[in-house]
C-alpha cells in the first residue's frame, strides 16, 4: 500500500457511500413483495422469485466479477457496478408499464449484476486498507452504514410504493375481473413503482460520475511467493465460512420477505401493508445500531465468539415468535435484526483470514454464496404455503444453529495463534 493512511480514512468514507446504496436498493425488494404479490395474485413460492432473481445473480455473477477487479482494479469495477445497477433501475419502468412480473425479475437480475460487482470489490477494498487485524471492525463499520440504508428503505417504499395506491383489493374480487379490468388495475397499481426506481438510477449514475473521478488509493495484490498452487478448497475455514454466509444472507432475507405478510395477519399484528412495510425500520435499524456497536466490540472480543453468541440468541428469539402471536411475536423476530448485524462482516473477515495471495479468490467464494438469499427465501415460501408462514420460520432457526457452529468452531485455522 503506498497511500498514506489519511487517504485511506477518505477513501472509506467515499466506499461508505456504495454500502448505503446497496443496502437501500437491496431492501426495497422486501416492499415489492407484497406488492408484486398482491399486483399479480402470486403464492408465495412465485412472489419469492422476486428474492430468488436477485440473489441468484450473485452466484452467476461473482466469478466474472474478480475477473473484472483483476483485470480492470476496484475503481473501474465500483463504476462499472453502479451503472449496472441505474440500468437496472431504469428497466423498472417499463416493467411497470406493461405491467410484467418477468420484466420485473429481468430488471432486479440486471440490478443484481451491478450490485454484485459492486460488492466483490468494495468488500475486499475495506478489508486491506488497513491492518488486518482490525478489519472486523471497520468491515463492521462501513456494513453499519449498509444497514442505515436498510433502515431508511422501508419508510420510503411504504409510502412511495405501497402509499402511492389505492389499497389492493380482496383476491377474489381480483380473479373475477374481465382481462381489460385486469390489466387497467395492474397498470395503475404498478405506476407507484416508477417514480423511486427512477430516482434511485440517477443517484446511482451520479454516484458513478463521482466515484470515477475520485482519487481511491490503489492497492497492489499480494506476490504467490510460492503459492501459486494453493488452492481455496484447501482452506477448510475459508470453505465452512462459505457455507455461514449462504445461510446467513438466506436466513436475513427469508425473514425480512415475509415480516410485512406476518405482521399483516390477523394473529400476528393485523396490521395494513402499508404499516406492517413500515415495521421493517425496526428489523434493519437494529442490525445498523448492532453493527455500530459490534465495531466497538471486536477491538476486544474475537470475531468468532461474538459471532456464535449472536447467532444462539437470533436463533431463540426466532423460535420465541414461532411458539408466539400477537406483539411478543411481532418484537422478538423483530429484535433479530439487532444480532444479525455482525455476522456477514464477522463471517467474511474469519473466511477471508490467512489467505494472502488468494484473498481475491476467497472473496469471490464467499460472495458467490450470497446466492443462499435465493434459495433459502424460496425453500421457506413453499414452506409458508404449505404449513403456514408463522411455522415456517423454523427454517432460519437451523440457519442460525450453523453459524453458532461456525462461529465458536468452524472459523479456527488449524495452527493459527
Amino acid at each position: 500500500m503506498s497511500a498514506p493512511p489519511s487517504s485511506h480514512r477518505t477513501a472509506l468514507t467515499v466506499v461508505t457511500a456504495l454500502f448505503f446504496m446497496w443496502g437501500f436498493l437491496t431492501c426495497l425488494n422486501d416492499i415489492l413483495i407484497p406488492h408484486l404479490k398482491s399486483i399479480f395474485d402470486l403464492s408465495y413460492a412465485e412472489v419469492m422469485l422476486v428474492q430468488f432473481a436477485f440473489f441468484s445473480s450473485y452466484f452467476v455473477f461473482s466469478f466474472p466479477s474478480g475477473k473484472i477487479i483483476d483485470f480492470f482494479g476496484y475503481k473501474k469495477a465500483m463504476v462499472a457496478g453502479l451503472v449496472t445497477m441505474g440500468v437496472g433501475a431504469l428497466m423498472f419502468v417499463p416493467a411497470a408499464a406493461v405491467p410484467s412480473f418477468p420484466l420485473f425479475l429481468a430488471a432486479l437480475i440486471t440490478l443484481a449484476a451491478g450490485m454484485t460487482l459492486l460488492q466483490t470489490s468494495a468488500n475486499p477494498y475495506v478489508a486491506v486498507l488497513g491492518p488486518p487485524r482490525t478489519a472486523s471492525s471497520r468491515l463492521n463499520l462501513t456494513q453499519a452504514f449498509n444497514s442505515l440504508g436498510t433502515t431508511i428503505a422501508p419508510a420510503f417504499g411504504s409510502k412511495l410504493i405501497l402509499g402511492a395506491v389505492a389499497a389492493p383489493v380482496a383476491v377474489e374480487v381480483l380473479r373475477a375481473m374481465s382481462p381489460d379490468q385486469l390489466h387497467a388495475y395492474r397498470v395503475v397499481q404498478a405506476a407507484s413503482v416508477k417514480g423511486p426506481y427512477i430516482g434511485l438510477a440517477l443517484a446511482l449514475l451520479l454516484l458513478a460520475v463521482v466515484i470515477g473521478f475520485f482519487r481511491l488509493p490503489t492497492i497492489e495484490a499480494a506476490e504467490p511467493h510460492g503459492r501459486v498452487h494453493d488452492s481455496v478448497w484447501r482452506h477448510r475455514h475459508l470453505v465452512l465460512g462459505a457455507v455461514g454466509i449462504f445461510v446467513y444472507v438466506g436466513a436475513e432475507v427469508a425473514i425480512g420477505s415475509f415480516l410485512t405478510n406476518y405482521f399483516h395477519g390477523a394473529d400476528i399484528g393485523n396490521l395494513s401493508l402499508q404499516d406492517a412495510a413500515d415495521m421493517l425500520k425496526y428489523y434493519w435499524g437494529g442490525a445498523m445500531v448492532g453493527r455500530f456497536i459490534g465495531s466497538a466490540l471486536l477491538q476486544k472480543i474475537r470475531p468468532g465468539t461474538l459471532l456464535g453468541f449472536n447467532a444462539i440468541v437470533a436463533g431463540l428469539l426466532v423460535v420465541i415468535s414461532i411458539l408466539s402471536s400477537g406483539h411478543v411475536a411481532m418484537w422478538s423476530i423483530l429484535l433479530v435484526g439487532l444480532f444479525n448485524s455482525i455476522m456477514f462482516p464477522s463471517i467474511f473477515t474469519l473466511g477471508v483470514d490467512g489467505l494472502g495471495p488468494l484473498t481475491g479468490d476467497g472473496s469471490a467464494l464467499l460472495i458467490a454464496a450470497i446466492v443462499g438469499g435465493a434459495i433459502i427465501p424460496e425453500l421457506q415460501g413453499v414452506l409458508a404455503d404449505r404449513i403456514g408462514i408463522h411455522h415456517a420460520f423454523v427454517l432460519p432457526v437451523l440457519c442460525y444453529l450453523y453459524i453458532a457452529f461456525y462461529g465458536f468452531k468452524g472459523s479456527r485455522r488449524p495452527g493459527a495463534a
